[in-house]
């Protein structure tokens, strides 16, 4: 499987104060991968800085083998990177279709190109809804929404920032078996979330990180054959 994103040794600061020390993540083609950690850990601030949104201090930050630190965002998105970010923040005073839309392409010639009667496909609900101002939506139905809106990009990696947060348990699975179609499609996905035993049953490799380090990584039977992890490192 060949590797789509690599981080190596990233550090990256807010002014003074350093966030990441030498920060470890890969995922490969295809691969659905996880960062977990507590919060105020450096998960955002990776995040943002293989997007662009920051410039990492040091490392190296490698997309398909060419370096992406110090480009701007649009060039990384180009690239063939989509963020579903945490809150949502879908275009509010747009209607479902117009945010599908809004930001659609397919720069890398995809075989099977997102299209919106396809997210309606995945999320029948944006089908019902696709003349509604996207303000007028549930949490669940934004997040959705969301996802919709990154796929119609037609990225090479997906990347969910706190996926499930804050939605209702039955949305919240409805969310998770749409990602496993995802996966089963071939698409890489990079995923922020606490929801252990959804992420356990979901993804082949776990990185967990500890204040800006990478503290714990391997695949799924790993993570549950130690409970204590859980414990030591995504506890409140």
């Amino acid at each position: 499987m060949p590797t789509l994103l690599r981080i190596e040794n990233l550090t990256a600061a807010y002014g003074q104060s350093q966030v990441l020390f030498g920060m470890e993540l890969s995922v490969g083609a295809g691969e659905v991968v996880t960062l977990m950690g507590r919060n105020g850990m450096g998960k955002t601030t990776t995040i943002r800085s293989i997007l662009g949104l920051m410039r990492p201090t040091g490392g190296s930050l490698r997309f398909e083998d060419k370096e992406l630190s110090g480009q701007p965002p649009h060039r990384i998105a180009r690239a063939g990177i989509a963020l579903v970010p945490e809150g949502r923040q879908v275009f509010p005073t747009l209607t479902v279709r117009e945010n599908l839309i809004a930001t659609a392409a397919d720069r890398h010639a995809s075989k099977h190109p997102w299209t919106v009667e396809r997210v309606h496909a995945l999320f029948p609900r944006l089908a019902e809804r696709a003349g509604n101002l996207a303000r007028n939506l549930s949490g669940g139905e934004q997040q959705m929404l969301a996802i919709g809106r990154a796929l119609m990009t037609n990225p090479k990696l997906l990347i969910l920032d706190e996926a499930t947060e804050g939605l209702a348990p039955l949305v919240r699975a409805e969310i998770w078996t749409c990602l496993a179609q995802l996966k089963a499609e071939g698409q890489a996905i990079l995923v922020v979330d606490k929801t252990v035993a959804a992420l356990a049953r979901l993804a082949d490799r776990h990185h967990v990180i500890e204040k800006g380090r990478l503290a714990w990584s391997g695949n799924s039977a790993a993570l549950l054959a130690d409970p204590s992890l859980k414990e030591r490192y995504l506890g409140v």
